[in-house]
């Protein structure tokens, strides 16, 4: 009987497997990258404000404390933006004709709210206290990153629903004391899981990683 396929068929057959399993490893990684990467993330993105306020002068150079602009992150999920009244408290008195500042004091004359941007903006579908973070021990920087030192602001990170289950299941990671959560300079101690899972039996911190905690 003769032969129906060619002897290099074997060789061919194997190169062919060999190199979809690498295409496929490659898409693979690609597609993990974009998903991950600042592309789709907005991860280190600085988003267009009609201000260009600068956390880094506001908090670093000035001595401002977030709960002043952002008012209700302690007792409510919404931390707040800062209303007009807030900026022109001080910005009436310096700063007060300084053209970066007009569409504040437009806003002050038409009572018209200022169309900030959000920079971390969670999808409808998920919902998110920033009281109870707070009131647990989860400082400002763990989420937000050192915004002190940003003169634009701009996410740190991805807040994708892994990286906030990394939390979730081991909160005495990342746990601080209540009275460093505006800390943006705190720095753990050297021992943070031991330290940590005291905070966690003290703060009554449960490790929530059902569905229904953020998915309501």
């Amino acid at each position: 009987m003769s032969q129906i396929f060619y002897r290099s068929t074997n060789t061919i057959a194997k190169v062919s497997i060999v190199a979809i399993v690498f295409l496929l490893g490659g898409l693979i990684t690609v597609a993990y990258t974009l998903d991950r990467g600042s592309y789709n993330s907005d991860v280190a993105v600085v988003k267009e404000q009609p201000v260009p306020f600068s956390h880094k002068h506001h908090v670093t150079d000035d001595g401002i404390d977030c709960r002043y602009c952002h008012t209700s992150v302690e007792t409510s999920h919404y931390a707040g933006l800062p209303a007009t009244e807030i900026c022109m408290s001080c910005h009436s008195q310096i700063w007060s004709n300084a053209n970066v500042l007009e569409p504040v004091r437009a806003s002050w004359r038409t009572g018209e709210s200022i169309a900030w941007t959000r920079v971390h903006d969670l999808p409808e579908f998920v919902y998110f206290n920033h009281s109870i973070h707070v009131n647990k021990g989860i400082g400002c920087a763990s989420c937000h990153g050192r915004v002190d030192q940003m003169p634009l602001m701009f996410k740190v990170n991805t807040l994708y629903m892994n990286w906030c289950l990394d939390c979730h299941r081991e909160p005495e990671k990342y746990v601080r004391p209540r009275e460093q959560v505006f800390n943006m300079a705190y720095v753990p101690p050297a021992n943070q899981i031991e330290f940590g899972r005291k905070l966690v039996a003290e703060y009554h911190i449960q490790k929530l990683t059902d569905c229904y905690t953020c998915h309501r």
